[in-house]
């Protein structure tokens, strides 16, 4: 995959927290498309292409994923997310303001690549060594190099 070909699908409801997710990407000097979505419905459709909405073409590299959404929640999104075979191998990465250990656990059983608790801010990826192996991870899907 060419860095070109590269990009992240935000998955957040709270305008807020999309827009700290925005400035932190540039912090660190991510510069590939950011496609947004409000709830896991409007991702889903982003992502097949349903109900009129165009299809992300190619797939985006990374899923920046909120838990608690209307409509269709992170968990929901991600359940039917891995039982889809064109989209099961997209990396997810979940930010939320939850830190209940049911909610990681089943983030985990659906093979998230990392697990964030907001308000996000790429420094807290440096918490912990597994922190930062998801932060390196992070960077290595998109093919970039920490600054």
């Amino acid at each position: 995959m060419s860095e070109s070909q590269a990009s992240i699908l935000l998955v957040e409801d709270d305008y807020l927290d999309a827009m700290s997710v925005e400035r932190e990407l540039r912090k660190i000097k991510v510069m590939v498309p950011l496609h947004k979505a409000k709830n896991g419905r409007e991702a889903l459709s982003m992502l097949r292409g349903d109900a009129g909405v165009p299809k992300l073409n190619p797939a985006p590299t990374i899923i920046l994923l909120d838990i608690n959404m209307p409509k269709m929640n992170g968990i929901e999104f991600l359940e039917e997310l891995r039982r889809d075979p064109f989209l099961s191998h997209i990396s997810v990465f979940i930010m939320t303001t939850s830190n209940e250990d049911s909610d990681r656990l089943a983030a985990q059983n659906l093979r998230v690549n990392g697990y964030i608790v907001k308000p996000l801010t790429f420094d807290t990826f440096n918490d912990g060594a597994s922190s930062l192996d998801s932060f390196s991870l992070f960077l290595d899907l998109l093919k970039l190099k920490p600054q």
